[in-house]
C-alpha cells in the first residue's frame, strides 16, 4: 500500500489545516460570548495546549518562546460563567435537550490563568440524566484511611513553558465540565453522587468542583475518610462543608462565585488527634488536552502523543502563586470508569475518578500537589464490569521489575550533541561506514548502570573502532529472560539500569564520542500480563480481537491490531518518541516477517480481503511508521529484521515499498555460517553458499548480521561453530570476519564475538572478559579493531555499498581450492560513478586467462579506489596464486588475518604485490599472491 508524502495511507481522513481549526475555534468563542451578552468566558482554568499535529507546524503565536499570560482577575462574584447549550453525556447517559451545534464543540476560551469554577452542565428543568447501572465496588479498594493530597508549590519548582498554559477549551459536557445557562440551575442526584464515589461516572467534574445552584454557589469535593472539610476562598473567607454522600462527598455553600479557592481537610490521626491539610481541588481544572490534541487523537494522527497522554508535571500561575501538579490521561474508550491512584493517596483508588473526553476515548484529570517521582496506576472499570489495575501505557518510567507501578517523570537533561545531530541530518548512512556492535546492556558487564556504561562501554567501542552501538530492547519488560523482546511499557526505558535521563546521558556521551546509537524496537507483539496492555479496557483494545490474527502462539503473546488507527498512532508516535526524546540514530524493527504474513507460524489463519496471506494493515502501518520517521527526524535510519523474500523492504514508500533504510541479510548469515561450520575438506561441495549472496546483494540495502540469535539456544558461540582444533577455530573465525567486512553491506557483530568468547551467551551473566588474558583472544580483538580501522579508511568498502558498480568478482569459481576473490571499488571523484567496473564478468562464468580491451582498462583506471580481497577457506596455503587485477602497479597488503600479531602462522606477501600486464580472470593485469591457510588478505591499489 502506498502512502502520500506525509506517510498517510490513501483513503484515510487527512489532518485538518491548523488555520482552519483556529478559525473555527475563534468563531465559536465569539459566538459563545455573544450568546452571553458579550460576557467573557471565565470558566477556563489553564490547559495544556495542543501539540504539533501530523502535517502542520505550531502556530507562531503559541510557541514555547511566547511569554506566559498574566494571571487574570477573579470574575465578579455576581456574574455567572458564559452559557452554552447542554451537550451529550458519555456512554449510557441520555441526551438532555441536546443542541447538535454544540457537539464536539472546538471553542477555546481566552487565556485565563487564575483557575475559575466549572459550573454544572445539563438541563436545569429536566430530570437528572440517567447513569449506567452501577457495577460492583472496586475490589481493590482497601479500608485504610486515605491521605490528603499535597498542596502548595514545591520550593524551587521551575516554571513551565508558557505555551503549556495559554489556552483551555470550553467544551461540551462530554468533553469538559461546561457552564450551565445563566440563571438556570439544577441539583445533582443521588445516583450521580454514587457514580462519582464508586468510580463509574463519566463526568465527575460535572458533580465535583464549583457549580451554581438556586441558592448561590456550591463547591463539592471528594474526600473519603475526612472528619471535616471547609472551602477557603481566595480572600481567605472560610466556608464549612457538609457531607452529602457517605462515600466522602462534601458540599460547601458560597454566596458568590469563588475565585482561587483551596480545600481544607481534617483527618483523624488514629490516636485521638487530628491532622489538617490545605489542598487544591482537582475538579476545578479544565482538561489539559486542547481541541487540536483531541482532534488528532480521534483521527489517530497525533505524532507527539506522549506530550498529551500519560503523566505530565505541569505548573500554572494563579493569584495565589504557581500551582504545580500532574495531569494524567489514558486512552480507554470502552471503559465504564477510570480512576488514578498512587502513593499520593496511599493507593486508595477512591479520591480521583477521571473524566471522559468524549469521542477521543481519553480519560483525564489534573491533580495539584502530585510531584515527579510519584508512583501511580490506573484502575479501569472494563466494558465487562470488571475492575483492573493497569500500568500507564505511556508511562515514561516504571518501578524496577518485578514491581510494575508507573512513575511520574520529568526530564531535566540538557543535551550536548548538537554537532552530531547536524552532521547526521546532512549525510546518510548508506554512503558512510557503518560497523555496528550489538549489546545487551545488562550482560555486557553485569551490574553497570546507564551512566557507568557511558564511561566503560563508550570507551571500549571507540577503542575497537565501531561506528554504532545497537542495544537490544531498552523499553521496560517484566521478564529478563525475554532479553527485552516482550515489552510492557513502550515509552519507558527499563529502570534496571537507571532513569530515563541516565539513558539520555549514555546516548549523549556516545554522540560526543562519535558513536551512533540504534535501539531494538518490538511493534510486532506484546505479552499477556494482565496489568499491562492486554484487554486494557475489558476488550481487545491494543490487540486484534480475532485470535487468528491477535495472538502469536509460539511466543505466547498478543499481536497489535494494526488496522486500528489509534493503535497505529500509539506505535508510530512511540518510534518518534525514541528518536526525538532520546536522540537515537536508528530503530531496528524486530520480527517484521511475523507482521507481514497472516499465516506466520499459524496452523489456522484468516486471509485478507483479497484472499491472500499478506497482512495489509501491517504493511500500511510499517509504511506509515517509516515515512513519518524519515520525514520528522532527518538522519535517523530504520532497519528491518525480515527473514523472508518480501520484495521492496527498503524501497521507498512512494514506490510501493515498506520504506526501511536497511534490512538484515538473513540469507547471507545462514548460508555463510553453514559453509564455515563444515570441515575444509567438505567445503568445495558447498561453494555456492558463499557466492549466492551476490545474486541478490543489491536487491535491498543490507546489513550483514552476526547477532545474538546466532550464539544462543545451543548454537554455541561463534568460535565454537568453527571446525578443527583451537588454532584452526581461531583462524577460521579471523578469515570469516575479514570476509564479512569486505562483503557488500554494513556489518553487525554481537558482543563477545570480537574477542572470540568461547561460551554461548547468557543474559544472566557477564561476558567472559578473562579471555583477554589469552594472547590468541587478544589477537582476535586486535583483528576486529584493525578491520574497523581499515574499513573506515578505505571508501571502497562502503561508498558504493548499495551500487552494483562497487563490486566485481575476480574468481567466484575456485571451489576446489576453497578460494574466493573479488574487487571492491570506491566512488569516483568525478562524474561517471554509475558506470560498472570495466572488464567485469558475471559470477559463474569461467573468466580464467580471459583478456579485455585496453580502452576498458583505462576507463577502469580512471575510477575510484580499488581493493582486492582473497579468501582462502582451505587448510593449506596457496603460494603463487594468480589473480586478475584491473590496474597495473603496486597493490599494498593492508590486512592479513594470518599475521602473527593476530595469532596466525605468518604467511604473507611481504607488504604487497606488483600487477603486470598479463590478462587474467577477465582483467588486463594480474599478480601472483600468497593465500595463507584459513585466512583473508586485502590488497589496495597504490599505483
Amino acid at each position: 500500500m502506498r502512502t502520500d508524502d506525509r506517510g498517510t495511507a490513501p483513503g484515510t481522513t487527512p489532518v485538518a489545516d491548523k488555520d482552519d481549526l483556529q478559525r473555527a475555534v475563534d468563531e465559536r468563542v465569539a459566538a459563545a460570548e455573544a450568546a452571553a451578552g458579550s460576557e467573557p468566558i471565565v470558566n477556563a482554568a489553564p490547559a495544556k495546549k495542543a501539540t504539533k499535529r501530523a502535517a502542520a507546524k505550531k502556530a507562531p503565536t503559541k510557541t514555547a518562546a511566547a511569554k506566559k499570560a498574566p494571571a487574570a482577575k477573579k470574575a465578579p462574584a455576581a456574574k455567572a460563567p458564559a452559557t452554552k447549550a447542554p451537550a451529550t453525556k458519555r456512554a449510557a447517559a441520555k441526551k438532555v435537550n441536546p443542541d447538535p451545534s454544540t457537539e464536539d464543540n472546538p471553542a477555546t476560551a481566552n487565556p485565563v490563568v487564575a483557575p475559575a469554577p466549572i459550573a454544572e452542565p445539563g438541563d436545569p428543568t429536566g430530570a437528572p440524566a440517567e447513569q449506567p447501572a452501577p457495577p460492583s465496588p472496586d475490589p481493590a479498594e482497601p479500608s485504610t484511611p486515605q491521605a490528603p493530597g499535597e498542596g502548595g508549590t514545591p520550593e524551587g519548582a521551575p516554571r513551565d513553558d508558557p505555551s503549556d498554559a495559554s489556552t483551555a477549551p470550553a467544551e461540551t459536557q462530554a468533553e469538559t465540565g461546561q457552564a450551565a445557562p445563566s440563571g438556570e440551575v439544577r441539583e445533582v442526584s443521588e445516583d450521580e453522587l454514587r457514580a462519582v464515589v464508586e468510580g463509574w461516572s463519566h463526568d465527575p467534574h460535572g458533580v465535583l468542583g464549583t457549580h451554581r445552584t438556586g441558592a448561590g454557589w456550591v463547591v463539592r469535593t471528594l474526600r473519603p475518610d475526612a472528619v471535616a472539610v471547609a472551602v477557603v476562598d481566595e480572600d481567605g473567607t472560610r466556608y464549612a462543608a457538609r457531607q452529602v454522600h457517605g462515600g466522602g462527598i462534601y458540599e460547601a455553600q458560597l454566596p458568590a462565585q469563588p475565585g482561587d479557592y483551596r480545600v481544607e481537610v481534617v483527618y483523624s490521626d488514629g490516636e485521638g488527634g487530628q491532622n489538617t491539610s490545605t489542598v487544591d481541588d482537582p475538579y476545578r481544572w479544565l482538561p489539559t488536552l486542547g481541541e487540536l490534541d483531541r482532534h488528532l487523537i480521534r483521527e489517530g494522527r497525533h505524532e507527539r502523543l506522549w506530550e498529551v497522554l500519560g503523566a505530565h508535571v505541569r505548573r500554572y500561575d494563579t493569584p495565589r502563586g504557581t500551582v504545580e501538579g500532574v495531569s494524567f490521561a489514558v486512552w480507554a474508550p470502552n471503559a465504564r470508569g477510570v480512576k488514578v491512584t498512587g502513593d499520593f493517596d496511599y493507593w486508595e483508588a477512591r479520591a480521583y475518578p477521571m473524566r471522559s473526553l468524549g469521542s477521543t476515548g481519553v480519560w483525564e484529570i489534573f491533580i495539584p500537589g502530585v510531584q515527579a517521582g510519584s508512583r501511580y496506576r490506573f484502575h479501569v472499570l472494563g466494558a465487562d464490569g470488571t475492575w483492573r489495575e493497569k500500568a500507564d501505557p505511556l508511562a515514561f518510567a516504571t518501578e524496577v521489575p518485578p514491581l510494575n507501578a508507573s512513575i511520574v517523570t520529568e526530564s531535566t537533561y540538557e543535551w550536548g550533541d548538537d554537532a552530531w545531530l547536524a552532521d547526521r541530518a546532512a549525510t546518510g548512512w548508506h554512503e558512510r561506514p557503518m560497523s555496528v556492535y550489538e549489546v545487551h546492556a545488562g550482560s555486557w558487564r553485569q551490574g553497570l548502570s546507564y551512566r557507568e556504561l557511558a564511561d566503560e562501554l563508550i570507551d571500549y567501542v571507540v577503542a575497537a573502532g565501531f561506528t554504532h552501538i545497537e542495544f537490544m530492547p531498552l523499553a521496560e519488560h517484566p521478564f529478563g529472560g525475554s532479553w527485552g523482546y516482550q515489552v510492557t511499557s513502550y515509552y519507558a526505558p527499563t529502570s534496571r539500569y537507571g532513569s530515563p535521563d541516565d539513558l539520555r546521558y549514555l546516548i549523549d556521551r556516545a554522540h560526543q564520542a562519535g558513536i551512533g546509537v540504534i535501539v531494538d524496537w518490538v511493534p510486532a507483539h506484546f505479552p499477556k500480563d494482565e496489568w499491562a496492555l492486554a484487554r486494557f479496557d475489558g476488550t481487545p483494545l491494543y490487540e486484534h480481537g480475532d485470535p487468528r490474527r491477535g495472538e502469536q502462539l509460539d511466543w505466547g503473546t498478543y499481536v497489535f491490531d494494526f488496522g486500528r488507527s489509534e493503535v497505529r498512532n500509539f506505535l508510530v508516535a512511540n518510534a518518534l518518541y525514541w528518536a526525538k526524546e532520546f536522540h537515537v540514530d536508528g530503530i531496528r524493527v524486530d520480527a517484521v516477517a511475523s507482521m507481514l504474513y497472516l499465516d506466520y507460524s499459524r496452523s489456522e489463519w484468516a486471509p485478507n480481503k483479497y484472499g491472500g496471506r499478506e497482512n495489509l494493515e501491517a504493511v500500511a502501518f510499517l509504511q506509515e511508521m517509516n515515512a513519518t520517521v524519515y520525514r520528522e527526524v532527518p538522519g535517523v535510519v530504520t532497519i528491518a529484521e525480515e527473514s523472508t523474500a518480501w520484495p521492496g523492504v527498503t524501497r521507498p514508500t512512494h514506490l510501493g515499498g515498506l520504506g526501511f533504510g536497511f534490512k538484515w541479510n538473513m540469507g547471507w548469515m545462514h548460508d555463510s555460517l553453514a559453509y564455515v561450520e563444515k570441515e575444509p575438506v567438505h567445503r568445495s561441495y558447498h561453494h555456492g553458499q558463499l557466492t549466492f549472496s551476490m545474486h541478490y546483494a543489491y536487491s535491498e540495502n543490507y546489513v550483514l548480521p552476526i547477532s545474538h540469535d546466532e550464539v544462543v539456544y545451543g548454537k554455541g558461540s561463534l568460535l565454537r561453530k568453527m571446525p578443527g582444533d583451537r588454532w584452526q577455530q581461531l583462524a577460521n573465525l579471523r578469515a570469516y570476519l575479514a570476509y564479512m567486512w569486505a562483503h557488500p553491506g554494513k556489518q553487525l557483530l554481537f558482543m563477545g564475538s570480537e574477542f572470540a568468547q568461547d561460551a554461548e551467551w547468557a543474559e544472566s551473566r557477564s561476558l567472559d572478559w578473562w579471555h583477554l588474558e589469552d594472547p590468541a583472544h587478544r589477537g582476535m580483538l586486535q583483528l576486529v579493531t584493525d578491520l574497523n580501522s581499515r574499513y573506515k579508511e578505505l571508501d571502497a568498502l562502503w561508498s558504493l555499498d548499495v551500487d552494483p558498480a562497487g563490486f566485481q568478482w575476480i574468481d567466484a569459481n575456485d571451489a576446489t581450492g576453497n578460494v574466493l576473490s573479488f574487487l571492491r571499488y570506491g566512488k569516483p571523484a568525478e562524474a561517471g560513478a554509475g558506470l560498472p567496473p570495466a572488464g567485469g564478468r558475471p559470477a559463474g562464468e569461467d573468466t580464467a586467462r580471459d583478456t579485455v580491451d585496453e580502452p576498458a582498462a583505462e576507463e577502469q583506471a580512471a575510477a575510484g579506489s580499488a581493493l582486492a580481497c582473497v579468501v582462502n577457506f582451505s587448510g593449506a596455503a596457496h603460494h603463487g596464486y594468480r589473480i586478475g587485477l584491473p590496474r597495473a602497479g603496486f597493490w599494498r597488503e593492508v590486512l592479513n588475518t594470518d599475521a602473527e600479531g593476530y595469532g596466525g602462522s605468518g604467511v604473507g606477501n611481504l607488504g604487497g604485490v606488483e600487477a603486470v600486464a598479463e590478462p587474467w580472470h577477465g582483467q588486463p593485469y594480474s599478480a601472483t599472491v600468497a593465500a595463507p591457510p584459513l585466512a583473508t588478505v586485502w590488497f589496495v591499489h597504490e599505483g
